[in-house]
Formats: structure tokens, C-alpha cells, sequence
């Protein structure tokens, strides 16, 4: 059973959502978003290539029950959306190892929402405009959030390093003694002290990266930002294409039908590059055991978060969704940070905290009202 939808006679969608829906859309993703690895907040993710094939069979498995429910007929062409997001999130790790984070969500994050806002509101591969009701307003709320992004890239985080400590039980030293044996007292040591475990080399990738200059590092960091804020921004348009296009031939008007699609995009590539990883690596890759299960968990946040914004983009078009979900979330991280995690202290860095929240919660409704 295939679920498509043709025009009616009045030249209105059949599958029309209602703008309340497109709103509670918005705020299901940017929480999803914004709480999506908290998850695996404690665990090393090292290389960040397992973890994102773990993320990646999660976002699958909740395409899976998606698909499931609504029997949609499979687009190839929606799959390219996929490839685009999975091709940049590839580049976090490198991002994070150059300019770090606090910039490179500002950079990938102001990117993805001016090209995603610019090309629902100009169409400008390939896809319709989409006019807001208010531009003037419109412009505001994307002008406000803009100046919130850049104003988290502002704070600095206390995040300690993850670390690993075993602690050596004490032996019995009454029947050591007892057979004339001397042992050393115990000790807590760090998982790279152990004497049988040798100091982890730097991987070939560190080194590559330790070889270029601060001002290098800076270049390529912003390039490879600006590279994943395009790919996020670009992962809709297949989909909003096919709606558009082949709404002759039957394809859904309904964004849900499309998430399949998409998911099968993402879950293939990202076994893609961890098999062209595995075998640079040598078959011996970075594989962390312990964030499975948290990685799945927040993969299926992700799936519900992305699913949402995909329901947000038919409810209230591009250029009114993205300025939302592409900055609400920034707030939502931050403020979890301070409350649950103690990372973000002091004065200075929570006054910005605030102004920054205080930007973008303006900025999101602004930009919800020029849709009214």
C-alpha cells in the first residue's frame, strides 16, 4: 500500500499540515537536537568514526518504524540527503581537533542556517521559494539568529578530560609475608600506566594535524565547518525536489514519506566510510564497546529530532523552520551544561549564556511570527 497524495481542486495539498503542528515540530527537534548526546556525555568516542556507524544503525532502526507505520513508497533519489549529512558529519571530529568546538558549531551552525534559510526562501537549487507571510519579519529573525550563534561561540566550557582509572586490589600481605615474598603497596593507576599496557600512540590522523601551524589549523577548521554547514543545510533539497517534481507522478506530499529514504542515505554511507576506515586502519579500528548502548540512544533521538524538522519544513517552510532549529538547540545544549554538568561557570560565561539564549529565543519567535 503506497501513501501519496494528489492536488485538490482547489490547488491545496491534501496532506496539508497545520502550522500548530509545524511549531510542535520545531520544539520536538530542537530538544532532541540539543539533548541528543547527552547520552554519551561520559564515554570516549575517540576518532568519532564507530560512534557515528553506531549512531548511524540507530537512525536506521527508528527509519525502520517510521516505515512501518507508513508504508510509503521508497524514493532512491531522497537517499542523496543522507549522503550529504553523513559526509559532513564525518568532518565534527577534525572540526573539534582544529578550531574547536565552541567556533566550529558557530561556523557550521550560521552556515547551515543561512543556506538553508537562503534556499527556501530564493530556491535556489532547483526548488520553489517559499515566501514568508511578513518578510520583514522573517529577515529580523534570521538576522537575531544569526547574531546568537555567533554569540556561543563565546563561551568556554570547563570539560575535563575523560579518563579511565583501574585501581589494583591489595594483596594478601599476611601469606605473602608468610613465604618470605615482598610486595608493593597498591596503587590507583590510569588505564595507559598499567605496565603491561604500553602508552597510546597518536594515530597517523593526530599526527597529520600536529604538523600544520595554529594559523593552518584555523583555515582548514573554518573551510571543513563551513563544508558541514552546507552539507546539513543541503540534506533537505532531494526530498523537497522530489515533493515538487514528481508530484505528477504520484510522489508524496506528506515530508514523513520521505525520512525512509533519507535514513537509508545516512545508515549506507556511514558503513561506507567505517569500512574505507577499517581498512586504512588496518582492520584494527578505534571501536569503544562501552558507547554502544548510549550511542544507539541518542541515534534514535536524532532519527525522532530529524523526523520532526522534516514534518516543521512542509508545516512552516524553510526560511521560518531552520532559523529555529538551527539555534534553539545551541541554548538548549548550554543550559544543560550549566545545570546538569557544571561545565560552563563564572560570571562572564553565563551572562553570555543568557544573552545568547535571550537572542535566540527572540530570533525563534520572530521568525515563527512572519509565518502568521
Amino acid at each position: 500500500m503506497e501513501n501519496t497524495t494528489t492536488p485538490s481542486s482547489n490547488g491545496t495539498d491534501v496532506d496539508d499540515i497545520p502550522q500548530y503542528i509545524g511549531f510542535i515540530c520545531c520544539g520536538i527537534a530542537s530538544i532532541m537536537f540539543g539533548t541528543n548526546f547527552v547520552p554519551v556525555k561520559k564515554f570516549e568516542t575517540g576518532d568519532g568514526m564507530f560512534f557515528q556507524w553506531v549512531l548511524s544503525n540507530a537512525i536506521i532502526i527508528s527509519a525502520i518504524v517510521v516505515q512501518t507505520i507508513r508504508l510509503s513508497r521508497f524514493y532512491p533519489f531522497v537517499m542523496i540527503g543522507g549522503i550529504l549529512w553523513a559526509t559532513g558529519n564525518i568532518c565534527v571530529v577534525p572540526i573539534v581537533k582544529t578550531i574547536g568546538l565552541g567556533l566550529g558549531i558557530c561556523v557550521w551552525g550560521s552556515v547551515q542556517l543561512l543556506v538553508g534559510w537562503a534556499n527556501g526562501r530564493f530556491g535556489l537549487v532547483g526548488v520553489d521559494a517559499q515566501i514568508p507571510n511578513n518578510l520583514v519579519m522573517n529577515y529580523i529573525g534570521v538576522s537575531i539568529s544569526l547574531v546568537s550563534t555567533v554569540m556561543y561561540a563565546f563561551v568556554k566550557p570547563d570539560i575535563k578530560p575523560i579518563t579511565m582509572e583501574i585501581t589494583i586490589p591489595e594483596p594478601d600481605t599476611e601469606s605473602a609475608d608468610s613465604k618470605g615474598i615482598r610486595m608493593a603497596q597498591p596503587k590507583v593507576v590510569g588505564l595507559n600506566d598499567m605496565e603491561e599496557n604500553p602508552p597510546v600512540k597518536p594515530s597517523p590522523g593526530q599526527l597529520f594535524l600536529e604538523r600544520w601551524s595554529p594559523a593552518k589549523k584555523k583555515i582548514i577548521g573554518i573551510i571543513l565547518a563551513a563544508f558541514s554547514g552546507v552539507m546539513y543545510a543541503f540534506q533537505f533539497i532531494p526530498a523537497r525536489y522530489t515533493q515538487e517534481h514528481d508530484r505528477d507522478n504520484g510522489a508524496s506530499q506528506n515530508s514523513i514519506d520521505y525520512v525512509f529514504a533519507h535514513y537509508c542515505g545516512i545508515y549506507l554511507t556511514s558503513t561506507l566510510y567505517f569500512i574505507i576506515y577499517t581498512l586504512f586502519r588496518r582492520n584494527r579500528p578505534k571501536v569503544f564497546p562501552q558507547v554502544i548502548v548510549p550511542g544507539i540512544v541518542s541515534g534514535l533521538m536524532w532519527g525522532v529530532g530529524t523526523a520532526s524538522w522534516f514534518i516543521a519544513n512542509k508545516a512552516l517552510s524553510d526560511p521560518v523552520s531552520f532559523p529555529i532549529i538551527s539555534t534553539v538547540p545551541m541554548g538548549i545544549s548550554l543550559l544543560i551544561g550549566i545545570v546538569a554538568f557544571k561545565e560552563i561557570k563564572g560570571c562572564r560565561n553565563i551572562s553570555i549564556v543568557a544573552f545568547a539564549m535571550t537572542l535566540t529565543i527572540a530570533g525563534a519567535v520572530v521568525a515563527g511570527l512572519s509565518k502568521t
